[in-house]
């Protein structure tokens, strides 16, 4: 089946192919001049002191975590409905997770829940940006630090903003990723923009990004002689490469906002009518959004079974859509991990928006006429499956 639109596709300009051209020209393939570069270039955007650039976001997570120092057992309160890469490093660190419900309005958790959700145990809070919809993070952190239960033992529980789907995100007047004690993004192709493979860590702690920094290479502390390994680290270094195409992607990262927001109006215009979908919100009171993907919710009266038949019918009309996400509270390596059988936690939100949402194609270069063939092909596939049924 060939797929005629796709469910995401990177641009690339000629000015991103010379700037990746001219990194090839140089010795300077890793850990070079464009490295410092692209992170200068972060912290200035986002408004954080420091950036350390890695191979994906993934690894951003990993040494954010490893440098916050917790110990084995500690608890971390995240939401159910995101990415399994959050849960992949909780549990590869020995932590304990703590999967909290969303509010199916926006996709995010709230202040109210991560705050009932706190106990002395708990160490740090994932403060998730999904899908580029700002989270209140400001008021998670409140809450992280004048909660009686973060206090009981004298603890306060640290905040790490995944904003992986949301570069370009404001909370109030402030960049998603710049208020908790790191933020994570990004560049995967699927993203605002990519660097083929790649993410970064920003904070504006001296202390986490040196550390941070340590473990990205093997360890090594780059004050002293270059191979005194300091501590246990990884490979996690990105290359010129990646960093070139990222300044040069970054240069237009406003405009990508913006033409992301009118790509979202015109797929709510082409939508208002159809009764049988709920859209996203076009604003958010928390903030600005930063269009990771559309997503559109069927309705209650919809099962996954219709979810999946409709994506499938999408698909023989070569239009491609994405499942975001399964739960992570069902997963089973979840119950694999800590020992335990399947999971009795049931969270009715996740699991409703989890059963039905489908991401329809979204990508810069996505034309008014496409969204339009999107829009009428999934109606006349909820048709198909009406008449079906």
């Amino acid at each position: 089946m060939k797929v005629r639109i796709p469910l995401a596709k990177p641009e690339i300009t000629e000015a991103d192919r010379d700037a990746v051209l001219d990194v090839l020209r140089t010795p300077y393939l890793s850990m070079g001049p464009k490295l410092a570069e692209f992170e200068q270039a972060i912290c200035d955007y986002v408004g954080c002191k420091y950036a350390v650039a890695v191979n994906s976001g993934t690894s951003a997570l990993h040494i954010a975590v490893r440098a916050l120092g917790l110990e084995r057992g500690a608890e971390v309160i995240l939401p159910s409905f995101t990415f399994s890469a959050l849960l992949n490093v909780i549990l590869q660190e020995g932590l304990r997770p703590k999967l909290v419900d969303i509010d199916p309005g926006t996709y995010n958790t709230t202040p109210e829940m991560v705050a009932a959700a706190i106990t002395p145990q708990t160490r740090l809070i994932l403060a998730v940006h999904t899908f580029g919809f700002p989270v209140d993070v400001k008021s998670i952190a409140e809450g992280a630090k004048g909660s009686r239960n973060s206090r009981a033992r004298g603890h306060t529980a640290h905040v790490i903003e995944d904003a992986c789907e949301a570069l370009g995100a404001e909370v109030g007047m402030r960049k998603a990723g710049s208020i908790g004690d790191a933020g994570l993004f990004a560049f995967y192709p699927n993203k605002q923009i990519t660097t083929g493979e790649g993410g970064v860590l920003v904070t504006s702690s001296e202390q986490l990004g040196s550390d941070a920094r340590k473990l990205r290479n093997q360890g090594r502390d780059p004050k002293l002689d270059w191979l005194q390994h300091v501590e246990i680290g990884f490979s996690y270094r990105t290359s010129d490469i990646n960093c070139a195409l990222g300044v040069s992607q970054l240069r237009r990262i406003e405009n990508v906002i913006e033409r992301r927001q009118k790509l979202a109006w015109i797929y709510d215009h082409e939508l208002a009518n159809s009764c049988e979908v709920h859209r996203p919100p076009l604003t958010s009171k928390g903030g600005r959004i930063s269009w990771f993907v559309y997503p559109i919710r069927l309705g209650k009266e919809f099962t996954r079974a219709d979810r999946d038949w409709i994506c499938e019918s999408m698909l023989r009309k070569g239009i491609a859509t994405g499942r975001y996400f399964a739960p992570l509270h069902l997963q089973p390596v979840l119950a694999s991990s800590i020992g335990q059988g399947k999971s009795e936690l049931r969270l009715p939100q996740t699991e409703f928006v989890a059963d039905r949402i489908i991401a329809l194609p979204f990508f810069n270069e996505l034309t008014e006429k496409e969204i339009q063939e999107v829009c009428g092909a999934l109606e006349e596939s909820i048709g198909e499956l009406r008449r079906k049924t």
